[in-house]
């Protein structure tokens, strides 16, 4: 005699394993919604008028232009090294990509500008996030 291998056990359990499975795979392949975390706090009289702040350890620096604030992200475009601040813009050390003030690429090998971060005004004090 034949036996019949699709039994209502097997029937059930492919019912209640399936959902799971789709929605594991459909969590896995659709990308999740990246908040903007601070990245750091810091007062306004720390940044110099016309000039810079850099924070190596989190690759972020501040220039300031006035009343005018401008966060750039320190990793380089081409490869992802720290970009160095200097008074002449911004170099990176790794392979001589050139950046003005405001991040845009003056020769390469870079392609793509700098990163610009958001930066909020709290009172006396600065906000990036990223």
């Amino acid at each position: 005699m034949e036996t019949n291998r699709h039994t209502r056990r097997s029937f059930i359990a492919t019912l209640i394993t399936l959902p799971l499975l789709l929605a594991g795979l459909w969590r896995f392949l659709t990308p999740r919604g990246v908040k903007k975390q601070a990245l750091l706090q810091v007062a306004v009289a720390d940044i110099p008028v016309g000039g810079a702040l850099a924070f190596r350890s989190e690759r972020v620096a501040i220039m300031r232009e006035g009343d005018s604030f401008v966060a750039l992200s320190l990793v380089c475009t081409h490869l992802g090294c720290t970009v160095s601040v200097t008074p002449e813009g911004m170099v990176c050390p790794c392979h001589g990509s050139r950046f003005d003030r405001l991040g845009k690429v003056l020769s390469g090998p870079a392609e793509k500008s700098l990163v610009r971060l958001a930066v909020e005004q709290h009172g006396n004090d600065l906000v990036v996030r990223g």
